[in-house]
């Protein structure tokens, strides 16, 4: 079982059709916890990789922002001023760690993003292991997501910041995996934020069972100005129904939608984040960048993502 996916708490699975209460959490069981320890020590070990993009990427921490971890391209030197997207991520089961999507994050930064996850580094190599049980971190909340977004966007306008008029302000998405992705979706209605994309996520209706901690209302999907991906793992993925449902309520700004059989755990251990990495800096090239090509793979009868023999898409309001 992936890494991620272990982070996921039970509520997540029940979906929007069928919400129900949830029992009390069941006694520890020795061997999921000997599974998630065996997982984790797999993913620690993951070298780092610096993206496949033009801009070969780093995951840092800095003074001014200690709660989060940025991804960059590693030399800023070589970049021109307003050139470089930010996107504000939030983790898997809205987890502490800023290093839990780092194959994914630093695959979008190559691409010359700025990533800001919610979360310190507390995985990766050189990380030690923590020890089972016990009270952890805190689980990231939105105002953290949102942290680094305003970080960001600040330290583009700082003199003497790395990041000094290099940040194209008219270039911002927020994105997410599974409870990071309510938070992005929380996020969305930021009128800064001119691309949304989420992944192996949806909302929660009003009312019904939610994340411990995280609070979602379909409302918000009428809060959206801008047009949104949601990258789905099939009908095996936990969080299918609710995203599917989110997908089918949004009329008012172009939506899409992918599904790659993979269930819940996604690409996000995959080298370089995999097809969905793909897909997400193909949407963030089209809708912040105006990139034609980009734009052919979700648009016109015969797109890329049409023809796919690894994704289902369905797109509307596209035109």
């Amino acid at each position: 079982m992936r890494y991620t996916a272990l982070l996921l708490t039970a509520a997540l699975l029940t979906t929007a059709a069928n919400a129900q209460p949830q029992p009390g959490p069941p006694a520890p069981d020795p061997a999921a916890a000997a599974a998630m320890a065996e997982a984790q020590a797999r993913f620690n070990a993951m070298p780092d990789t610096p993206g496949t993009g033009p801009f070969p990427a780093i995951k840092e921490m800095v003074r001014s922002l200690p709660g989060n971890t940025i991804y960059r391209p590693a030399n800023l030197v070589a970049l021109q001023p307003n050139s470089l997207g930010v996107v504000a991520w939030g983790n898997g089961g809205c987890s502490p760690d800023g290093a839990s999507a780092r194959q994914h994050l630093a695959e979008i930064a190559s691409h010359g993003y700025v990533v800001i996850a919610a979360g310190p580094i507390l995985s990766g190599p050189g990380v030690p292991a923590r020890a089972p049980g016990g009270e952890g971190p805190a689980r990231t909340t939105t105002p953290d997501v949102l942290a680094g977004l305003d970080w960001a966007l600040a330290e583009n306008t700082r003199e003497g910041s790395p990041l000094f008029g290099l940040i194209d302000p008219a270039q911002v998405a927020v994105s997410g995996f599974s409870c990071g992705g309510v938070q992005a979706l929380d996020l969305a209605s930021d009128p800064r934020v001119t691309a949304v994309v989420v992944h192996n996520t949806g909302l929660f209706p009003a009312g019904g069972a939610q994340m411990p901690g995280m609070e979602s209302d379909k409302a918000w999907l009428n809060e959206l100005h801008t047009p949104v991906l949601y990258i789905q793992g099939g009908p095996t993925d936990i969080a299918y129904a609710n995203g599917m449902d989110d997908y089918n309520r949004i009329e008012h700004v172009p939506a899409a939608i992918l599904n790659q059989d993979t269930g819940h755990g996604g690409n996000f251990n995959d080298a370089n984040g995999g097809a969905a990495a793909q897909a997400a800096i193909s949407w963030l090239a089209w809708q912040l960048r105006g990139d034609a090509e980009a734009a052919r793979l979700f648009t016109g009868a015969d797109c890329g993502m049409c023809t796919s023999d690894h994704w289902d898409y369905q797109s509307k309001n596209m035109d």
